[in-house]
């Protein structure tokens, strides 16, 4: 799918100062062809409309195999798996939760159609062949309003978009030792009891196999991971709500306090301040982990029996109620100062649903980078006003821009067929079934009314509707007129115009089709691209997509733009003559004046536009440019962030010594992915530092024999090989023993615990071959129990080449000198 609107995204000022009070454009408008209808028509109140739409269930989300469940919530078993007597390919669709996502829907719908008001509601489940889940399609028929009431109904009374979310936990904190790998009864029944409020399914499932990668060399080696997983299945908002509880009660079992505070939900983003800055700052000084709720609730679905979170509820977990009372009073001294600033824009309401349910993850991004809360009418209530509030107005501009910008995204067109001839109109059985399949084939929301149908989506669901409309005998015989809306920020018109609307006039004489710009608004305005029939609309509005503006935008560090730019603008010249494409660089004096470099140090301050036929160039660009900056994400657990967060002071040198930024991820996410960011050849050494300070341990147990007793008690393993080893592989090695620890014969054992960095973890594998190396060589008998990493096989030539697992290729060795 092409988001064009995604490739000029403005997520930084190109002038000096931000325009509040943009005046408005003289529209360039022409008048439409004679007997051409609105866009959008306003039917009378007693007229009956046709209305299909889809809902989006994520029938194509799998349940977790069965083989890794250690545990489940009642019933999640049942819900998220097949019956053993199912067929192995049998789909993901027919799982029972799916099944009961539908007939509920089915029932729903009945309900509506069988109620007192004049309003039909039909379900149709169908699955297209270029999709593996299954299409749900509603089609409703009735006056307008009830037809949007009924969908707004629909809509809130649904489990929208299921998914899994997953958090990681060591196995440590859940199993019971005595009784083998089997998960505390405490556990399972908080986990019970978490997934009835919430209204969710929770299962416990068995470690996964990551890669292990050395900082500095790369080695990567991929080993079991020793956490268990938790995971969560429900619609977002439930899903997100669990997450949350199981977070703080993975805390409490580390002996970690919890409160809770609340304050307005529409004051979270500010308060965290751009990219989470406040919030992090708080949580290292204070030593405390604050978990902020999820977006602001935009649908009133609640699953039956469960509880939704309070939007205005932050929960705070610490080492000691000090460290939680001070983050409060942190917390609310950023609160009080706080001085708001709003805007209000209008985006077409249909647009805004599709936002809503399509564009929630990129809605999130932009409030965490800008800082600002943007404020949305709740799903399907045909509301169109947004609001922006923030504490600046440029980070408010720069939002709006962004939010606009996704807006034009989406496209609106029109099918209108023109009265007279012998038309016979199709039963509205027939229309029902025929806009069940449009809306299947395209995943566009398609309404019929008065000989025009009129069709909301994506770019390509809009087209692809078109299409499928093109090949209905009923719609493609007798004359008719379609139209397409495309929204453009106002920056582009003359881009897209051309010199004296030459672009324009001559697409207008290739296709056949008249191209109005219309409707000038603050932000965007409209292009409307209208043809007598779909071939000429196919050909005009594939030449109009060619020379809107494709672009990308990134971050690289200001003191980078003079070496990219070169002498006299040479270096970049060269590269835009190259590519045919324009690129455009903003320093911080552009984003606001100085000292605001660390405050913008994520915000894209390189934008590289080029028209669409030429989009393919914008990756050559950019790689161009990046040649001197790079980008890595090395894998932490999250539990050990809250350590690395307290030394932000050590962080803070490491990057201005690599020139490189770390970003940690939020709390809410749970994840383990740390970024780094800088200059090619020092992002490397900057994450191999990083992980320097990130502690590791490996256990091997073996079992205890005499011989190996007495090679661990020797001077010779004491002071020579754990010295040799600490300052060849710079691991420390510590040898345990326990005497409740056995084997299943009962035999008793050995722990050898290896403590490392994780930057030096490619090289645990060689301390281990040169432990075992040793044992040989004095003639140690050993037997393994656990622990060991077997080396793979690179190719079929290892056994001839075993030279190469030698010292004439060891790691580079460490400062300290040794014998």
């Amino acid at each position: 799918m092409r988001h064009w609107s995604e490739r000029m995204s403005p997520n930084f000022g190109m002038s000096s100062r931000p325009n509040m009070n943009m005046p408005a454009l003289n529209p360039h408008q022409k008048t439409a062809a004679p007997g051409a209808p609105p866009l959008s028509p306003s039917p009378a109140a007693d007229t009956n409309i046709h209305f299909a739409f889809n809902v989006p269930f994520a029938s194509d989300l799998a349940g977790p195999n069965t083989e890794e469940i250690l545990h489940a919530t009642p019933e999640a078993i049942i819900r998220w798996t097949h019956p053993e007597d199912a067929p192995d390919d049998v789909p993901v669709f027919e799982l029972p939760i799916h099944a009961s996502n539908l007939n509920n829907l089915r029932e729903l719908c009945k309900e509506l159609t069988n109620g007192p008001l004049p309003i039909e509601a039909h379900v149709l489940s169908t699955t297209p062949k270029h999709l593996r889940g299954q299409m749900t399609t509603v089609c409703l028929f009735g006056a307008p309003e009830l037809v949007h009431k009924s969908r707004e109904t629909i809509l809130s009374s649904t489990p929208l978009e299921l998914r899994c979310t997953t958090i990681d936990v060591d196995h440590g904190l859940i199993m019971d030792a005595q009784n083998g790998v089997v998960v505390r009864k405490n556990i399972t029944d908080a986990l019970d009891m978490y997934a009835t409020f919430c209204g969710v399914d929770i299962f416990i499932l068995g470690p996964k196999h990551t890669p292990t990668a050395d900082g500095l060399n790369g080695d990567t080696e991929v080993i079991q991971d020793s956490r268990w997983r938790v995971a969560i299945y429900g619609d977002i908002e439930s899903s997100e709500h669990a997450k949350t509880h199981v977070l703080i009660f993975i805390d409490k079992l580390l002996s970690r306090q919890c409160d809770a505070m609340r304050f307005e939900s529409t004051l979270h983003p500010i308060v965290c301040g751009r990219s989470r800055k406040n919030i992090k700052l708080i949580e290292s000084a204070t030593n405390t982990a604050i978990y902020f709720p999820p977006f602001a609730q935009l649908s009133r679905y609640c699953p039956p029996n469960a509880n939704r979170r309070n939007p205005e509820e932050i929960f705070i977990t610490g080492e000691n109620p000090q460290g939680i009372e001070l983050a409060k009073r942190k917390i609310h001294e950023l609160v009080s100062r706080t001085k708001l600033f709003m805007k209000d824009t209008q985006v077409a309401a249909a647009k805004i649903d599709n936002v809503l349910l399509g564009r929630m993850d990129k809605v999130r991004k932009i409030m965490e980078v800008n800082g600002t809360y943007i404020m949305f009418p709740p799903l399907a209530s045909r509301r169109s006003m947004i609001r922006v509030q923030g504490v600046e107005g440029l980070q408010i501009e720069r939002t709006m821009k962004e939010i606009m910008s996704l807006a034009g995204q989406f496209y609106e067109a029109s099918w209108w067929i023109q009265p007279g001839g012998p038309i016979q109109l199709p039963s509205p059985q027939d229309i029902r079934v025929m806009l069940g399949d449009i809306c299947a084939n395209s995943d566009a929301d398609i309404s019929f009314d008065k000989m025009t149908f009129t069709i909301y989506g994506s770019d390509d669901a809009v087209k692809q509707a078109l299409m499928v409309l093109s090949q209905i005998k009923f719609v493609n015989t007798p004359q008719h007129q379609i139209r397409v809306k495309i929204e453009l920020a106002n920056e582009h018109k003359e881009f897209v115009s051309g010199k004296k609307n030459g672009k324009i006039n001559k697409i207008m004489t290739q296709s056949n089709v008249q191209i109005m710009f219309d409707g000038f608004r603050e932000y965007n305005f409209d292009i409307d691209v209208i043809a007598p029939n779909y071939d000429s609309m196919k050909q005009g509005l594939s030449l109009v997509e060619q020379e809107m503006p494709a672009s990308i935008s990134f971050h690289v560090p200001d003191q980078y733009h003079k070496r990219i730019i070169g002498i006299g603008g040479q270096h970049i010249q060269r590269i835009m003559k190259k590519h045919s494409v324009f690129v455009k660089f903003s320093n911080a004096m552009d984003r606001g004046g100085m000292g605001r470099e660390d405050d913008d140090v994520k915000v894209d301050n390189v934008i590289c536009r080029t028209p669409a036929r030429n989009a393919q160039n914008l990756e050559l660009v950019k790689s161009e440019i990046l040649d001197m900056v790079d980008r890595a994400v090395v894998h932490v657990d999250r539990l050990y962030h809250r350590q690395l967060i307290t030394r932000l002071a050590e962080i803070d040198e490491l990057e201005k010594k690599w020139n490189c930024k770390i970003v940690f991820p939020s709390t809410e996410q749970a994840s383990d992915e740390v970024t780094v960011t800088g200059p090619e050849w020092q992002v490397p050494l900057c994450a191999d530092e990083f992980l320097g300070m990130v502690p590791e341990t490996h256990e091997v147990v073996l079992v205890r024999t005499p011989s190996l007793v007495k090679f661990l008690e020797s001077p010779g393993f004491v002071n020579d090989f754990v010295s040799k080893l600490k300052a060849q592989h710079e691991i420390a090695l510590e040898v345990h023993e326990t005497p409740e620890e056995k084997t299943s014969d009962g035999d008793r054992t050995v722990t050898l615990i290896w403590k490392l960095t994780r930057n030096n973890a490619g090289g645990l594998r060689d301390a281990i071959e040169f432990l075992l190396e040793q044992f040989t060589a004095t003639s140690v008998e050993t037997n393994i129990v656990k622990g060991y990493t077997n080396r793979p096989k690179s190719d079929s030539f290892e056994d001839t080449m075993q030279f190469f697992n030698s010292k004439v290729l060891q790691r580079a060795p460490a400062t300290v000198g040794i014998e």
